[in-house]
């Protein structure tokens, strides 16, 4: 076990420095660090000593990939992918392009998006389980074609629907909630909810119906049939057994959206007004600071990395014909 998760680690490092040199690529595709510099600066009457001044301040001077007027090593260092995305890998995530501390920031907006996403993940889980649960073991009956419908007209409602539709009825018309903001402490719950309850609301139809299709699958095998045939109870055959070897697909979801619950909800902490990392990511696109940028694709990747190993363990926990080699 132990010799697996070091070998898949071993992995992640060309990933993540492959995912580096992609965003890094994308970035100063659409952006030049002139282009940069003239932006936060302002777009009018711009000099271009001011332009070279903001570039040396904010350490976008140097060559891109190679400098070629360094000689040796320094070719590869003195450059500002060196300086601004393989430093990543010691989680020196340095400052934005407005001067401040990203880590500090990460931290302090960490907690608000673990407030939003813990909820909303496992309130979801919950729902969606027992949804699927029921309309499995109607399965054929009216019961499940109703809740089929009801999951394929819930998946073809927009999330922008439910956000803005929550926000209207539950909060402008009916006043039991903030429609948006954030606040410390217990304070934070009344802020919390509403999103929350969308969250779970717009996740049910794509949730329930995808695990319905495990359920199905594994009531038609033979350990079922087995099952029934020694007279054991339908609802018995359900959670001992279906449920049981369904766990697999299930935790496979879960544990992928792991990273989610750290980089935070895009359209909910936008809309929401909610200071957490996803609308800290959409600050840094909307004013192009690639400092942002880079470091909030970094986090993601070694998260999600991080999650398919917690897969992969969860496997051997959840079926212990798995063994990891």
């Amino acid at each position: 076990m132990f010799a697996y998760i070091i070998r898949r680690l071993g992995y992640a490092i060309p990933i993540l420095i492959g995912i580096n040199l992609l965003t890094f690529y994308l970035f100063f595709v659409v952006n030049s660090p002139d282009d940069m510099a003239r932006m936060h600066l302002g777009m009018k009457r711009v000099t271009p000593e001011a332009v070279e001044n903001w570039k040396a301040s904010h350490g976008y001077d140097k060559p891109l990939l190679i400098n070629s007027e360094a000689s040796n090593l320094d070719q590869l260092t003195d450059t500002i992918f060196f300086e601004k995305s393989l430093k990543l890998f010691v989680f020196d995530f340095g400052s934005s392009d407005d001067g401040r501390d990203i880590s500090f920031d990460i931290s302090q907006r960490m907690l608000p998006s673990l407030a939003i996403a813990v909820p909303s993940l496992i309130i979801g889980l919950l729902v969606n389980i027992t949804f699927a649960l029921l309309m499995a073991f109607f399965r054929g009956t009216y019961v499940d074609y109703t809740g089929v419908i009801l999951c394929v007209v819930l998946m073809s409602i927009s999330a922008m629907f439910y956000i803005i539709g929550g926000q209207y009825l539950l909060a402008k018309v009916f006043r039991l909630m903030p429609i948006s903001g954030f606040d410390g402490g217990l304070d934070a719950l009344k802020f919390i909810i509403l999103p929350v309850v969308i969250g779970v609301v717009s996740g049910i139809g794509a949730g329930s119906r995808w695990y319905r299709t495990f359920f199905l699958e594994e009531a038609g095998k033979d350990y079922v049939r087995t099952a029934r045939a020694k007279g054991l109870a339908e609802s018995l055959v359900l959670f001992r057994h279906i449920l049981r070897n369904a766990l697999i697909p299930i935790v496979t979801g879960v544990v992928s959206l792991l990273p989610l619950l750290f980089m935070g909800s895009l359209l909910l902490e936008s809309f929401f007004a909610v200071p957490g990392l996803g609308s800290y990511t959409i600050d840094g696109i909307q004013n192009q600071d690639f400092a942002i940028v880079r470091v909030m694709v970094f986090l993601g990747s070694v998260l999600y990395i991080i999650g398919l190993i917690m897969v992969d363990i969860a496997y051997t926990i959840v079926d212990p014909r798995i063994r990891l080699t």
